[in-house]
């Protein structure tokens, strides 16, 4: 994919831009499942987004109080003669830090909610591209990030849904497995939320170096619209299959980078999803994550 970003409006709490790009879709070893295929090939894609944005939490890498929430709501589609369908693409992202006066403690929690409405359908069938559907799981921290439902510990990048069942070419013989990347499912529906407890650790040389520990629990799901009409949603069915993990971890900041290492133990996943317990690493270049922290003192 490449494209073209252009910003109209720019504030500290709404930010308002029109998207371009142009797309392409390939699967050359022709293993992908058949929701995919059919967006295989060249598109153009085009889209005008909005979001509302407020932080007043006391740190946007450690918050230990305060409140967040960003709501954002995008039209694409727009391109004339496009195969893909146009729609309403909205998120919503809801967080909370108090304060616990032990360690330096804090609890963190949060809800993020994703929907895609359709105002048309393309020609391929879909609601939505691929690019702008909705993927769970991949180690992103749950505190940093501040934009709609994605991080779900102790799964991998697009682990959530992953269709493992994705038709072999016919002209091949040889093809043993599928390919997780190719074969993921998004959602046209998600929905995330963490718990995460932070304290200082004991030990007065990590605690001046900033190192500290933290014990987190998070849940997530995603689905497909089947249905324009919402009414008909399987709501009941989508709250009973929830995934969801929890673990512990320490959190290392640098200048150069933030590193996380947790472990995740997975308390609910199903046959197709790529969830794995054990020990996960995560780094945040100093960039993302220094910025928006001095943005947040000033």
């Amino acid at each position: 994919m490449m494209g073209v970003s252009v910003g109209l409006l720019s504030t500290m709490n709404h930010n308002l831009a029109y998207n371009l790009s142009w797309r392409t879709v390939t699967d050359r070893a022709l293993i992908s499942s058949n929701s995919i295929r059919g967006q295989l090939g060249h598109s153009l894609l085009s889209s005008i987004k909005y979001a509302y944005k407020v932080d007043q939490r006391d740190s946007r890498i450690r918050p230990t109080r305060g409140y967040a929430y960003l709501f954002s709501s995008q039209v694409g589609g727009l391109a004339p003669e496009s195969k893909d369908a146009r729609y309403i693409r909205q998120e919503l992202d809801l967080r909370v830090a108090l304060p616990l006066g032990v360690l330096n403690g804090a609890l963190n929690a949060g809800v993020a909610a994703g929907i895609i409405h359709p105002l048309a359908r393309g020609s391929t069938g879909s609601i939505s591209p691929l690019s702008e559907q909705f993927y769970l799981g991949g180690n992103r921290s749950l505190m940093c990030r501040l934009g709609g439902p994605s991080s779900l510990l102790g799964f991998e990048k697009r682990g959530l849904g992953t269709d493992l069942r994705s038709s072999t070419p016919e002209n091949s013989e040889n093809v043993a497995s599928t390919s997780p990347e190719l074969s993921a499912r998004g959602g046209d529906i998600a929905v995330t939320a963490f718990a995460d407890l932070s304290f200082d650790i004991p030990l007065k040389p990590l605690r001046e170096l900033g190192i500290h520990g933290h014990a987190f629990v998070s849940a997530g799901n995603l689905a497909k619209l089947t249905e324009p009409d919402l009414r008909k949603f399987p709501l009941a069915e989508f709250l009973q299959t929830f995934r969801s993990s929890a673990g512990f971890g320490v959190v290392v900041p640098t200048r150069l980078f933030r590193i996380e290492v947790n472990y995740c133990h997975i308390l609910k996943q199903f046959d197709y999803d790529l969830g794995k317990a054990g020990i996960h690493l995560q780094e945040i270049p100093a960039e993302q994550w220094g910025q928006e922290e001095r943005k947040a003192k000033g």
